[in-house]
């Protein structure tokens, strides 16, 4: 069955559409926004998609509005989709009381934990039911699909990419929580989404799978290296290590100066399309 796409609204942007959208979703079991850059390409051929995912806080709008990404999808011919960072209103008790955890920082994972099981599941949401979505109701090449995103996204990207082989041909991140089992952001998270089970929060790290063998296609990581976040949250000394151990194609540029938002994000956005362009080509 088709789903239904509320449209909330659409923008005319460097020749292709932005458009920010509203469904009810079967996996959520609640109403939930994503967004779409459709290149000026898609008016007459399915293009390649990148799927971005935005960091704590952040929704369907965030990478859209403040990237600066168009321009450069335009050019190359390809789809963006960006989508919430959580499940919305759900009715759990003290859901946005703490912005590290529950509304806006779903942190990319099935929880099986108690009450949030009963909607946070946003791997099955976007590698399932928005990633069937975009291929059905959207000109988007099923061939060629890739995954990105920011801190919290930067998990997500690099843990979908991880756990489900195949689904996405290209993969970067900027300034990804990189080793959750190791910050107080994934101590906290796993702990509330995943209970106290050590192997399962090992499945959703992203340095713990690659030591596990799991292998992602060449990879793009950006870090600034005035992050305040980078020491005690991000942990990419660990990653880059486990990546060398296992032959893991792993490109980790360090920033002097920048920091973790979208100013840097938008500097080095082009690095990233013009990266997933290449793999995807």
């Amino acid at each position: 069955m088709t789903a239904h796409l509320e449209i909330r609204s659409t923008h005319r942007c460097f020749g292709g559409t932005q458009s920010f959208y509203e469904h009810t979703s079967e996996i959520i079991g609640l109403p939930m926004r994503f967004s779409v850059y459709q290149p000026p390409q898609a008016q007459e051929k399915k293009v390649p998609v990148l799927f971005f995912l935005a960091g704590l806080t952040c929704t369907e709008e965030t990478f859209m509005i403040k990237a600066g990404a168009q321009r450069v999808a335009s050019q190359l011919g390809m789809m963006l989709v960006s989508m919430d960072t959580s499940p919305r209103q759900t009715g759990i008790d003290g859901e946005a009381d703490d912005w590290e955890i529950g509304a806006g920082a779903g942190f990319y994972l099935d929880a099986t934990e108690t009450p949030w099981s009963s909607y946070f599941r946003m791997e099955s949401y976007v590698t399932k039911e928005l990633y069937q979505l975009i291929l059905s109701q959207f000109p988007a090449d099923q061939e060629r699909i890739g995954i990105f995103g920011h801190s919290m996204g930067g998990h997500g990207a690099l843990t979908l990419a991880l756990r489900n082989p195949g689904l996405y041909r290209s993969v970067s991140a900027f300034a990804p929580i990189a080793a959750p089992l190791h910050c107080p952001w994934g101590q906290k998270a796993f702990h509330h989404f995943l209970g106290n089970l050590p192997q399962s929060w090992r499945e959703h790290d992203a340095t713990a799978l690659i030591e596990a063998g799991f292998q992602l296609p060449a990879l793009l990581v950006d870090q600034g290296l005035d992050d305040p976040f980078l020491n005690e949250q991000l942990h990419l000394d660990r990653f880059e290590a486990a990546c060398q151990l296992k032959g893991q194609p792993l490109n980790l540029r360090r920033h002097e100066g920048y920091d973790h938002g979208y100013y840097f994000i938008s500097t080095f956005i082009a690095d990233h399309l013009h990266h997933h362009y290449n793999q995807l080509a």
